[in-house]
């Protein structure tokens, strides 16, 4: 009998909890109507705006990007960053693409011709707009700036960001390089300390490259120095 009056209590408890939401859903009604529909059309704005205008837009930038990087490829940055008068150069595209990945890239080549121009600073800083999940390209434009400020002869920023450039970089190709270029912004601001260390990195860890051919020459100097 008690095993009964449990399972009556059970029910009642459940059919008490099944009348409680209907009322809430009752009286509340028009307000989940309206978040529901709200979610919805939060949505289908958002694939609407990745289908519909992200997506066109893109084409549209990659289709503007052919003339620029003709350009670039001839070596004339300007006509490359500025256009030619028909065709839009890397600045326009980064104003009028800017959210796209192709105006990303234009970012980069924009500081790349900066750069070649002598446009330093300006430089620097369209390349710390350009973002990438590639770990070898990130690492490249680190070196990109730390070219910069070595031309604008802040040694002390362009040991940085080789520094930065060569954190767990492995590429076989680029390390050696930015390793070298590390070493000698560190001597130019006089840390002989860290130019020691990125010369012996480079030697330890690409004993093969072509920059460790005459590796010992900077260790002795910056040894000599410390």
């Amino acid at each position: 009998m008690a095993k009964k009056i449990q399972k009556q209590d059970g029910f009642e408890q459940i059919q008490e909890a099944t009348i409680s939401t209907e009322q809430f859903i009752e009286r509340n009604q028009k307000w989940i109507i309206r978040g529901v529909t709200f979610i919805l059309v939060a949505i289908a704005a958002f694939f609407g705006y990745h289908k519909l205008y992200k997506a066109p837009l893109e084409k549209e930038a990659r289709v503007q990007m052919a003339s620029p990087e003709r350009y670039f490829q001839q070596d004339s940055f300007l006509l490359a960053l500025n256009g030619d008068g028909n065709a839009l150069g890397f600045l326009e595209i980064i104003d009028q693409y800017g959210s796209t990945p192709s105006g990303n890239l234009a970012n980069y080549y924009a500081g790349l011709c900066l750069l070649y121009t002598g446009d330093y600073q300006d430089a620097i800083t369209y390349f710390n707009r350009f973002s990438s999940d590639d770990m070898v390209f990130s690492h490249v434009v680190k070196a990109n700036i730390g070219d910069a400020y070595m031309e604008l002869e802040d040694f002390k920023q362009a040991a940085h960001f080789y520094k930065q450039a060569t954190d767990g970089n492995k590429n076989e190709l680029t390390a050696p390089m930015i390793l070298m270029k590390a070493g000698l912004a560190y001597e130019k601001s006089n840390d002989y300390k860290n130019a020691l260390a990125a010369y012996e990195k480079l030697e330890k860890e690409f004993p093969n490259s072509i920059e460790a051919r005459d590796i010992e020459k900077y260790i002795a100097r910056s040894k000599a120095n410390l």
